[in-house]
């Protein structure tokens, strides 16, 4: 198993004693019953995790749509992290990246046929989808809301990092959990994410023990694809998707990224190429019109023949929006989208295990 090194800083240990002791508190009083988890006449998927930061899940939830879609009315809720509005917002194709946040207009644009809402009141935004009666909704899937423990989910799905196990973690603002690793004995299914396709026997092994789940808990690992880039401005491209088996040796390459880390997209693009430039950005970063010039000047300075920019789904979607970028710099942007991949043939399984627990418990069985 490859070792990871995860950066603690052990001098903030005081502070998170006291974030501890706030968030145990918070659980405590949901557990006795002090503070109320509402239950829902539906199916309720959440899709969280314990830590800060990038886990996988935007693409874990698109997992769940394609899997559902075919069968059942769905509705993804999301807070909508980083949007100028509040309240509760139905999206539609005609909203845009400020109004609901980056991540749920990703999924609107990829899934324009299912109900995509945000309400930071995940209660009142699943009071507000349950009107909609044309059709009714049979599941909503929980974005990112492990922690909003006011609505009782049926179905708890876990995240967490092959590189950065939660249980290798610390609490804020020492490490980058959320609350204790005690918060784990929540989930109904747990998923290692961003997993090496050949990952050995011996590390499911020894990431099984470490984890230490309870025998009602599933444990699942997945990994990434990578699909054929996508020009996120056609029109200005001219260009059908690209595929990645089509990059030279010698293509320079721009990797503009506002994600938690971008390790797993550059060791993807340096099987293809060697020549990478990396400009990062903090995870739902707002690219402002200094930001375009920056990228803008980076990219001149590659002066190979074969040169492109690639960006991430989520920054695409902010990048799209973006009214500083000039027709000369759109026609090299791409964006290099994410599959799921369940591992060790158990994806047929975990499929089962999700159609079952929402056909049980949609509103008309």
């Amino acid at each position: 198993m490859k070792e990871n090194f995860i950066k603690i800083h052990k001098w903030l240990y005081p502070a998170s004693l006291c974030y501890w002791a706030v968030t145990s508190l918070r659980n405590k009083l949901f557990d006795w019953g002090n503070l109320r988890s509402k239950s829902f006449d539906i199916s309720v998927i959440c899709i969280g995790n314990l830590a800060v930061g990038g886990t996988g899940k935007t693409p874990h939830t698109e997992y769940l749509i394609k899997l559902l879609s075919q069968k059942f009315q769905i509705a993804v809720l999301s807070r909508g992290y980083k949007r100028r509005t509040r309240g509760y917002i139905l999206s539609s194709l005609n909203n845009n990246v400020q109004n609901i946040g980056d991540e749920p207009y990703q999924i609107k644009s990829k899934f324009p046929n299912i109900r995509v809402a945000v309400d930071e009141d995940r209660c009142h935004g699943i009071e507000q989808l349950l009107k909609v009666k044309n059709p009714p909704i049979d599941v909503i899937l929980l974005d990112d809301a492990f922690q909003h423990r006011y609505v009782k989910a049926g179905l708890n799905i876990l995240l967490t990092d092959y590189h950065r196990l939660f249980c290798d973690d610390t609490l804020l603002p020492a490490g980058r959990l959320r609350e204790s690793v005690n918060g784990k004995n929540r989930a109904n299914i747990v998923i290692v994410t961003k997993c090496p396709k050949d990952i050995k026997p011996i590390d499911l092994n020894i990431i099984t023990k470490r984890l230490n789940l309870f025998p009602y808990q599933q444990l699942y690992f997945s990994s990434f694809s990578y699909r054929s880039l996508k020009p996120v401005f056609p029109v200005q491209a001219g260009k059908l998707n690209r595929e990645l088996t089509t990059l030279q040796k010698n293509e320079e390459i721009l990797l503009v990224t506002g994600i938690a880390s971008p390790a797993a997209i550059i060791e993807e693009l340096e099987s293809y190429t060697s020549h990478i430039d990396l400009l990062s950005f903090n995870d739902h970063h707002n690219f402002s019109s200094r930001d375009i010039q920056l990228i803008k000047e980076r990219f001149g300075k590659l002066k190979g023949k074969h040169r492109l920019i690639i960006t991430t789904e989520k920054d695409a979607t902010r990048l799209a929006d973006n009214l500083t970028l000039d027709d000369e710099l759109k026609k090299y942007i791409f964006a290099l989208p994410i599959e799921v991949e369940i591992l060790q043939n158990q994806q047929d399984i975990f499929n089962q295990r999700i159609i079952e627990y929402v056909r049980e418990n949609t509103r008309n069985s």
